[in-house]
């Protein structure tokens, strides 16, 4: 059932969460604020707010860690997000997927369409889903559009694993989570990741696990 929480101007709400010092609170799966979709940003926040609002995510992503974080995920409906990836990975791994270090981003009202048919499969996991990966085919090239913080226009294309992270994030603000298009057969526990699952890519765990790759 709705609260007056649920409907409180999206401003107010932002207040709210800002009042306390620290990382935001990470939403998780089963909150329907994960399922809802988002507002498209059109200045409900200030631009003070707005700046306060982004350092916060910024903050909330380094903590957690992780390389992105959507404002659904601290329980706000706009289409906002932030990334950034400083791709601590080995050479192997950065080769295979295509994971290249990407400085800090504000997306705002972001879209993205893929570029070309090819797909590119690997474990992925969500900070609102902790615990747990699961592999999912995604677009191995995407077109970005949208805007910045500042409202400059964005309007990039990106391959490999930050193609990925574009997409993940993006869904989020479309009420999706990175479960709604994995391989569910391969879904795995962190401790059974760091078990079994460290190749660069999920050729071993398709062929033991029973599923397919693009």
């Amino acid at each position: 059932m709705a609260t007056p929480r649920d409907h409180a101007p999206l401003a107010e709400r932002v207040e709210e969460l800002l009042a306390a010092e620290g990382p935001l609170p990470i939403v998780a799966a089963g909150d329907p604020v994960l399922r809802r979709g988002t507002e498209r940003f059109d200045g409900q926040l200030d631009p003070a707010l707005l700046a306060r609002f982004v350092e916060a995510l910024r903050v909330t992503m380094h903590a957690a860690p992780g390389v992105g974080v959507a404002a659904p995920q601290v329980g706000v409906e706009l289409r906002i997000a932030v990334i950034e990836d400083p791709a601590p990975v080995p050479d192997e791994v950065r080769l295979a997927r295509g994971r290249v270090p990407q400085p800090f981003r504000v997306l705002v009202n972001p879209s993205y369409e893929p570029v070309g048919s090819q797909r590119a499969a690997y474990f992925e996991g969500c900070l609102s889903v902790p615990g747990w990966q699961a592999v999912v085919a995604r677009h191995a090239q995407v077109r970005l559009t949208g805007e910045d913080e500042q409202g400059r226009a964005l309007d990039e294309v990106f391959t490999g694993w930050p193609a990925r992270i574009m997409q993940h994030e993006t869904d989020h603000l479309d009420g999706m989570l990175y479960l709604d298009r994995a391989e569910l057969r391969s879904l795995s526990s962190n401790a059974s990741m760091a078990e079994r699952w460290t190749q660069s890519t999920p050729e071993e765990a398709a062929k033991e696990l029973g599923f397919e790759l693009p």
